[in-house]
């Protein structure tokens, strides 16, 4: 059996939501400039677009993206500090809104944002291992 370091795990998992950050803030830029370059639209149904001025760029009033940048940046404090709950609670929450934003986009709209299928990626993985940090004893 392959023994990992905690303080590896956690690491890792920082790493994960730092590219999560730089995948919000990338949404969130797509969103508020609409610049003429848009590399994640491919085609009417690979793109960004209903994340970036669809029905699903904002919920409850707030940009969706920006749910994703502050979850992300309070995991990767989480890590930094060894949290394990907070980072459990984070990454619980995050898998649940990332799971509502894919049902959305799927099913409702008939669409697939690349990016945002790499953030639930990070996401679920972030979450296995908030799981498994959990299950260690301190």
């Amino acid at each position: 059996m392959i023994y990992i370091k905690v303080n590896k795990v956690f690491l890792a998992a920082a790493y994960l939501s730092f590219i999560g950050v730089l995948l919000a803030v990338y949404l969130l830029w797509q969103q508020f400039f609409h610049p003429a370059f848009q590399p994640c639209n491919i085609n009417s149904f690979i793109n960004c677009n209903a994340i970036i001025s669809g029905p699903v760029a904002k919920t409850l009033g707030i940009p969706t993206p920006l749910y994703g940048l502050i979850g992300y940046l309070v995991m990767i404090y989480a890590s930094l500090v060894h949290n394990r709950k907070l980072l459990l609670s984070m990454a619980t929450f995050g898998l649940v809104f990332c799971l509502y934003i894919a049902y959305r986009e799927l099913i409702q709209l008939r669409v697939v944002c690349p990016v945002c299928i790499t953030c639930q990626v990070i996401m679920i993985t972030v979450f296995t291992i908030s799981v498994v940090l959990n299950r260690k004893t301190k």
